[in-house]
């Protein structure tokens, strides 16, 4: 992998990358969207907050001027509505200009070897789709639906090039929920559904051990279709954590689900497709360390906690993020182990 055509190159270029595309988004484009997204990904690293935080400050004033206006003389505001409801809790939530800095992601609370974080920010997003139940391991790439070739997400895209032997793009993802929390497409031109085969396997294993020796900390994850892949279009998430995730420090015997940790990237292949063909949904974390996987219930078949938006890859590897001061405060180690084994498969 080339340090002039990775994006992984160093933590301080990905940071680097972050920031001056976060930055050129608030100067080139006026919508809504854009506000939120810069905002939210700001807001889970301080270092990228610091040098954001006067413009966003002053694009959250123009856009709650502008709005005020718009409803107050009755005109037709020009913007999506979920983008419009996000920004519409924002301005409920009255803040001063000294109160910007709630906007912030919480410091990770430990209970026992879980981490549950505050997200102010990701409780504003609108309900995920993917909590509704997905049947079967795959589901034919929709040229009609969401993918990572629309248009309009052009300008959220934060790199694109060759990366490992593939053409791949990597955007920004419009609510983080992990530090320089990324998505990783490959060959997106392609129209690959989310579906693991052995070659996109081997080529996520390969990014994971060579930009992890360039970055600490860095990794790649993978929600199975099933397995709240929200997505339809084959993507890993790429993040930069300071320590492992819970699920890379315990022992397999301490975790609430059956946690399998692969040194080689073709014996993993064997359980995820054995997996495949019994029609059971999966999240991996590919690490320089190797591949954490595990095998879960279906999303939609056990009821979700009311203090939980779903559990994906973050929540399986043991970070969670809720969207409620209080949940924050009360959430338990046993709840969190509790809801962790409901999600236990045969």
């Amino acid at each position: 992998m080339s340090k002039l055509s990775s994006p992984f190159a160093s933590l301080e270029h990905l940071r680097n990358r972050f920031v001056d595309g976060l930055d050129a988004m608030l100067v080139q484009h006026d919508g809504l969207g854009v506000f939120i997204l810069v905002l939210a990904n700001a807001a889970q690293d301080p270092v990228l907050w610091r040098p954001l935080r006067d413009n966003l400050l002053a694009r959250y004033r123009r856009h709650a001027t502008q709005i005020k206006t718009a409803l107050r003389h009755g005109a037709k505001l020009d913007a999506p509505e979920d983008d419009l409801m996000v920004f519409l809790k924002l301005m409920a939530l009255e803040l001063a200009p000294d109160e910007f800095e709630q906007l912030q992601v919480s410091p990770s609370r430990q209970l026992g070897p879980w981490e549950v974080q505050f997200n102010p920010l990701r409780a504003l997003r609108p309900a995920r789709m993917s909590q509704a139940r997905a049947e079967g391991s795959m589901r034919p790439f929709d040229a009609t639906g969401f993918h990572f070739n629309k248009p309009f997400l052009a300008k959220e895209v934060l790199w694109q090039g060759e990366l490992a032997g593939k053409t791949a793009r990597l955007l920004y993802n419009k609510f983080p929920f992990a530090p320089l929390h990324g998505l990783l497409a490959p060959e997106p031109e392609q129209q690959l559904p989310q579906f693991l085969t052995p070659e996109m396997h081997a080529w996520a294993w390969n990014i994971a051990r060579q930009s992890g020796a360039l970055i600490p900390g860095f990794g790649l994850a993978y929600n199975s279709f099933g397995a709240y892949a929200s997505v339809n279009h084959l993507h890993f998430q790429t993040f930069v954590r300071a320590r492992p995730l819970p699920v890379q420090s315990l022992k397999a015997s301490q975790y609430p689900l059956p946690v399998q940790h692969y040194d080689d990237p073709r014996l993993a292949w064997f359980r995820i497709d054995e997996l495949h063909q019994l029609g059971t949904p999966y999240n991996l974390i590919y690490a320089t360390s190797g591949l954490n996987l595990i095998a879960r219930a279906r999303q939609g078949e056990v009821p979700l906690q009311e203090w939980s938006p779903g559990f994906a890859w973050s929540e399986l590897a043991g970070a969670f993020s809720v969207g409620s001061h209080a949940d924050y405060n009360l959430l338990t180690q046993s709840a969190i182990e509790q809801a962790l084994a409901e999600l236990r498969v045969n």
